[in-house]
């Protein structure tokens, strides 16, 4: 299938790496040039503009930071160039509101597909993916679908794969600052970086998720595919779908704060595990 994908980082040259090994014909956009240069020698195609990428595509997809980048690329030249046979997929992680606008704008041919996974779990193709929207659109995506992963959650609209993915980020965000916390009362007390390991390195109380951030977590450096910055808007997301039911969440809204001090303090761009660098002994 031709196949566009609009937005080059990490998550999208993976997303876009593996549909070429799957066979599609692949063209790519992005803001800024430059961050496409492995797609285009692995046979992908980098166009100019939105409109050059989406032009007589099957499917669309972005793959972007946040709300208001999303909201610039679909209902700007996305729109106005989309044909009405193209489908379009949003893989960012966005409000739930405006994954709802976006089905409403683009329906019958919208589909939600945020991502669980780092983008070496894409390239693996054992990254989970929630569907939300009409299953006859996911049917009508198989051959998309296939070789990203066979892993697909199917949830009845837009906003409920956006919530599915919220409430797991929402976890491990927490389970990254509880673990910080943790190393820091065993620091705190004299354990040092081996006997925290050892502690902890192999107990049930870590979560799997967590595994491959423990390292990271205990020593301060890890490679960044998830940032603090967008791990503060990701919080902040999951506290707004709880709000908008009454619900408050103390303990979520301390975790926002984490990361965005982190961010604040220069580590906007660093991976989620560096927040562990706040509990450091000045």
């Amino acid at each position: 299938m031709d196949v566009a994908v609009l937005g080059m980082g990490r998550m999208g040259r993976a997303i876009a790496g593996r549909l070429l090994e799957g066979g599609h014909r692949v063209t790519v956009w992005n803001r800024s040039r430059g961050r496409a240069a492995e797609i285009v020698s692995a046979g992908g195609r980098e166009a100019d503009s939105v409109a050059e990428a989406a032009e007589g595509v099957e499917v669309a997809i972005t793959i972007l930071a946040d709300d208001a980048a999303v909201r610039a690329v679909a209902f700007g030249e996305l729109r106005a160039s989309v044909a009405d046979r193209t489908v379009y997929v949003d893989c960012s992680t966005v409000s739930p509101t405006l994954s709802g606008e976006l089905a409403a704008e683009f329906s019958p041919r919208f589909l939600a597909l945020p991502v669980l996974g780092s983008p070496v779990a894409v390239r693996a193709g054992q990254a989970t993916y929630l569907a939300g929207g009409d299953g006859k659109l996911v049917d009508r995506l198989e051959p998309v679908l296939a070789p990203l992963s066979s892993t697909v959650r199917r949830y009845d609209t837009a906003p409920m794969a956006i919530t599915a993915k919220l409430t797991t980020n929402l976890l491990l965000l927490s389970e990254v600052v509880a673990l910080a916390e943790s190393f820091a009362v065993g620091r705190a007390g004299g354990l040092g970086d081996d006997q925290l390991r050892e502690l902890l390195g192999a107990s049930p109380m870590v979560a799997p998720g967590l595994k491959n951030r423990f390292e990271g977590v205990l020593t301060g450096s890890q490679e960044g595919w998830w940032t603090t910055g967008l791990g503060a808007k990701d919080a902040g997301l999951a506290i707004g779908v709880a709000h908008a039911a009454e619900v408050e969440l103390p303990s979520a809204a301390v975790v926002r704060s984490r990361y965005e001090k982190a961010a604040d303090s220069g580590l906007d761009q660093a991976d989620i595990a560096t927040v562990t660098r706040l509990y450091r002994a000045r």
